[in-house]
């Protein structure tokens, strides 16, 4: 006789993610909490960076019943139409009654499961402090004592995300105070350099970052969006799992930004 599967109600899992990331304190340019309405108990979460199509058909494969993601949908400023590829991927979800849960700077600024804090513990940097507008931003050093240089810390975000970043500046310029913000957040730079970085981490880059970075000295490392957001959705799949004791799956749909 197979073992009844642990499941949790959509109103308990969605009062629990809005108490843990705090949502109603934090201002956003999209909604964050359920997006899209699917069966009521859920006993499947599947975790991932966006809710693109790949990642809809892997929970579908994975027989989910909720999907969480960081970049959902109904962004401010987007055209509202459910056509194209935003009706295909909504047709899809509302068909398999799968629920889209989405949390976008609510997740990236827990301190304990967001994106900066999750990025901070893979690659060993202890957060001394937080900047620009909401706290974004986060500021440290790094734990190993080996990493000496920009360089150093080059190679080592290489080898801790899977990718080698894009540098601004020079490797070998001394490591100071580091600081960093996931995705895309090179706009930070200047609020960066305000709070006293030596050199700078995101996820994207721009053309006038560059010419920031190379006037001020501030060292800037373009880490990619997707990289850098990796770790925080699949702390809070995991986090709803151990509190529910229901199934979790992290799905990483490659993508080269």
């Amino acid at each position: 006789m197979s073992q009844k599967m642990n499941q949790v109600s959509r109103g308990d899992l969605g009062r629990f993610l809005a108490e843990k990331l705090q949502i109603l304190k934090i201002n956003d340019y999209c909604p964050n909490g359920l997006q899209v309405e699917g069966i009521e108990q859920i006993k499947v979460v599947v975790s991932g960076v966006t809710a693109s199509l790949a990642l809809i058909e892997a929970a579908i494969d994975l027989k989910a019943d909720c999907i969480l993601v960081h970049h959902g949908y109904f962004w401010r400023g987007e055209n509202p139409c459910l056509t194209g590829q935003k009706f295909q991927r909504i047709k899809k979800l509302i068909q398999n009654e799968i629920n889209l849960f989405a949390y976008h700077l609510p997740l990236d600024l827990h301190p304990e499961l967001g994106n900066n804090a999750q990025l901070a513990n893979a690659l060993e940097l202890r957060c001394e402090g937080t900047f620009a507008e909401q706290g974004l931003g986060s500021y440290g050093s790094a734990i190993n004592l080996n990493l000496r240089t920009v360089g150093d810390l080059r190679d080592w975000v290489a080898l801790k995300l899977g990718r080698t970043p894009m540098l601004i500046g020079s490797p070998d310029q001394p490591l100071g105070r580091i600081a960093w913000c996931t995705g895309a957040a090179q706009n930070f730079l200047g609020d960066a350099i305000s709070a006293g970085a030596t050199v700078y981490l995101s996820g994207e880059i721009s053309e006038p970052t560059v010419h920031l970075a190379r006037e001020s000295g501030v060292a800037y490392l373009s880490c990619g969006h997707h990289a850098t957001e990796r770790y925080g959705i699949h702390a809070l799949g995991q986090a709803v799992a151990q509190q529910f004791g229901i199934q979790h799956h992290f799905v990483d749909v490659p993508n080269p930004v």
